[in-house]
This record gives structure tokens, C-alpha cells and sequence, in this order.
């Protein structure tokens, strides 16, 4: 009589783990998730291959071969790339800023807008304008989010224990350790890596700094900043962070990826040797806990972090967002939002071109910015101007274009400005 066994290599392999290691970088965001790792989750051996490239020592490079980083980066918590800003009164310039200007970008993309009135539309543009009114400590600790995983955690967990106790009842004893194994090897394996600090990290502002405003910008979306220099310094040049104790050489994470490790080996020579009960209870368990894995991985992580980044660090800014016809109008909206001391530097940031109809506008428009005039134009402002009919044309578009924005202006925001 032949003796039936489930393939259990197969089973690791169908029972994988990218969910695994997306599960694992949740444990710094939400509240008590490092102690809810104790079931038999599978993937150990893509989480101890994924993170095995912390640990730095000769020992740990050979058994994990691979780049090294930094663990906010591994963790994706860091490692996104920002638009460019331009800050209105101190005149600094960012060409690139990093993982949490990213997200503030795409977190005012989405706030609802109000469309502005432009007589074309060569394409939208849409302008945020936050309104920074806290300023958050150089070094914190952002507030992990609440989440209902405690009671879904204990669905993994209770299938775990209740499959290793229905295996030691029929006397498999070997079904029995390894579930038990997998078990202690995740929920150490979580609780180490999840111990580590969550932290914001940013430049204090110097003291006397002007205010902080500035263009935080892409080619389709515009974010103005406004608030102290603390404030937008958090966001422009600010970082989340992880610090462990065991840092520079993270040992203990090294250790936890050789116990991963060590389960995997184990699981797939000794399952095998079981009852096919208890092959099916440890299966069970892996499924189980592999549903669970999949519901947080498919927790969208940067909406998260958007969500820690506006509410826990930022206290909630006040966010509007408007939607302009054209680049020409957008760059008039800004300039009048932000109204800084020296506007053709912004207005030539955002609008590169130099031709004479160009240079002419918009050395009109930011004449009348610091004489504080209307920008009101009548068919006098272009029919005068020193250029042939055709760029005359060009020019009334233009001034069109910044009468319109500035309509847009007092009626949407500049009453309560």
C-alpha cells in the first residue's frame, strides 16, 4: 500500500512571499502590529532573503548576498523622488526634493478643485495651496495609525494553535513543531523588526528665517507652500526613518532572517515525515495565514504614510486646490497667491520663454505686482506695445490669460486671503 503525501515544496511555493514581505513593512505604521505575528505565515524564505540585507558583517553578506540599504528604504518608507522647489523669499532652489514632498504632491492632487474661468485652455493645471499652521518638531515620533488587526490577526493565530494542538492529539509530532515553528519564527521575526523607531526627521529651521513659502511643482500639479520655514522644511526636505538599537550592524534583524531561514529548511524536510492530517492542518495554516497577509498587503502603504504625513505630522493643513486653462495663467495664480518680493524669479522659474512678446509681459505683469496694481488689461496695454500685428495677437492672449487668473484670484481666494 503506498502512503499519500502532499508535495510540500510545491506548497511553498504556491504559498509565496511577496505578500510576506509586504505585510512585514506594515509593522512600523499601525499600533500593535509587531505583536500580531505569531501564526504560521508563509514566504520566510523571500522575508529572511529581503531583509538578511540589513545585517552587515562578512557572516551575514555571505548567507544574504545582495546591495545594502538603509531600513526606511527597505521598509518603503523613504526612497521616492519629489518635484523641484523654489522658495519665495529666501530665493533657495531644490531641484529635486525626496519621499515626502512626493506624497504631499499626490495627496493635494486629489483634494476636490474649483475651476477657474480662462478664456483657452491649452491644458489644466491644477495649484494647491496648503496652509502649513504647524511646525513639527526636528525629530519625531509620528503617531501610527489604528487598525482593526488585532481581531483579524487572531484568525491566522487561533488556526495556528488550534491546527498544532489537532496534530499533537493524533500523535503527529512532526506537523505538530513545525507549525509551532513557523509560528515562534514570525512572531520573533516581527517583533524584532517591527522594534524599531518610526521617526520624522527634518532641518530646524534658523532663527530670523523669512517665511517658508515656496512652488513645489511637476508639469501638471502645482503645490504652494505656505507656513514657516519649519514647516516647509518638513515637507521639502524632511524624511521618515527607522532606528534600531542594534544599528550600525543590525545583528538581531540578521539573526531573525537565519531563524526564517532555518524554518524554511526545516519545514520542507520534516512536513513531509507527517500523517496526512497533519500535512493537511499545517497547509490549512499557511492558507489561512496567507489570506491574511494578502488583506494587508493590499493595504495601499503610501496612502498610509500620506495619511501619517497630513494628520499625525502636519496636524491637518488647510488644503485648497484650483484648476487653471493654461501655464500662463497658473504661473499669474502663483505669483499673486505667494506675492513674493522679487516675482520674476518665480515667474521665469515657471514660464521659461524669453522671446520679446514674452519678456515684455512679463516684465508688465511684475510691474504691477510690486505697485501692487491690478491686473486689468484693455486693448491699449497691446495695441501700443512695439511689435508687428501678430505677436500684438500673442500678447493679448497673454493678457488675457493673467486678467483671467487674477478674476480667479479675488473671486475664489484673494477676499479671504
Amino acid at each position: 500500500m503506498t502512503q499519500f503525501s502532499l508535495n510540500t515544496s510545491a506548497v511553498a511555493g504556491v504559498f509565496g512571499g511577496d505578500e510576506a514581505v509586504a505585510t512585514m513593512a506594515t509593522v512600523h505604521v499601525y499600533q500593535h502590529r509587531k505583536w500580531l505575528g505569531w501564526y504560521n505565515s508563509p514566504g520566510s524564505y523571500t522575508i529572511a532573503k529581503r531583509y538578511g540585507l540589513l545585517a552587515r558583517s562578512k557572516f551575514f553578506s555571505g548567507l544574504f548576498p545582495g546591495v545594502h540599504t538603509n531600513p526606511a528604504t527597505l521598509f518603503e518608507l523613504d526612497g521616492l523622488k519629489g518635484p523641484r522647489f523654489r522658495a519665495a523669499h529666501s530665493g533657495s532652489v531644490f531641484d529635486e526634493t525626496g519621499h515626502l514632498a512626493s506624497l504631499f504632491l499626490k495627496e493635494c492632487s486629489e483634494v476636490e478643485a474649483t475651476y477657474i474661468e480662462c478664456p483657452r485652455v491649452t491644458g489644466s493645471i491644477g495649484v494647491a495651496i496648503a496652509e502649513l499652521r504647524h511646525v513639527p518638531a526636528a525629530e519625531m515620533r509620528p503617531a501610527q495609525l489604528h487598525m482593526s488587526a488585532p481581531v483579524i490577526a487572531a484568525v491566522p493565530i487561533s488556526v495556528s494553535i488550534g491546527g498544532s494542538i489537532a496534530c499533537a492529539l493524533v500523535g503527529d509530532w512532526y506537523s505538530t513543531s513545525m507549525i509551532l515553528l513557523g509560528a515562534v519564527a514570525s512572531g520573533i521575526s516581527c517583533f524584532v523588526i517591527g522594534s524599531g523607531e518610526f521617526l520624522l526627521l527634518h532641518p530646524a529651521a534658523a532663527d530670523g528665517s523669512p517665511p517658508g513659502d515656496g512652488v513645489l511643482g511637476s508639469d501638471k500639479e502645482i503645490v504652494i507652500l505656505k507656513g514657516e520655514e519649519g514647516a516647509v522644511n518638513c515637507i521639502t526636505r524632511g524624511n521618515f526613518s527607522l532606528r534600531f538599537s542594534s544599528e550600525p550592524h543590525y545583528r538581531n534583524i540578521g539573526w531573525c532572517s537565519v531563524l526564517l531561514m532555518f524554518q524554511f529548511i526545516a519545514q520542507l524536510l520534516l512536513v513531509p515525515q507527517g500523517t496526512l492530517f497533519g500535512q493537511v492542518m499545517f497547509v490549512i495554516s499557511l492558507a489561512v495565514s496567507w489570506v491574511y497577509n494578502l488583506w494587508l498587503s493590499s493595504l495601499n502603504k503610501e496612502k498610509i504614510q500620506r495619511d501619517i504625513l497630513l494628520n499625525n505630522v502636519l496636524k491637518k493643513p488647510k488644503l485648497r486646490r484650483f484648476i487653471l486653462g493654461t501655464r500662463t495663467a497658473m504661473a499669474i495664480f502663483v505669483l499673486l497667491v505667494l506675492r513674493p518680493e522679487e516675482p520674476e524669479l518665480i515667474l521665469n522659474d515657471l514660464l521659461s520663454n524669453d522671446t520679446d512678446v514674452w519678456s515684455w509681459f512679463k516684465a508688465t505683469v511684475t510691474y504691477r505686482l510690486k505697485e501692487n496694481s491690478a491686473l486689468q488689461f484693455t486693448v491699449k496695454d497691446w495695441n501700443e506695445a512695439p511689435f508687428p500685428q501678430q505677436k500684438k495677437e500673442l500678447l493679448k492672449t497673454l493678457c488675457l490669460d493673467a486678467q483671467a487668473a487674477y478674476d480667479g484670484y479675488l473671486k475664489h481666494y484673494g477676499a479671504n486671503d
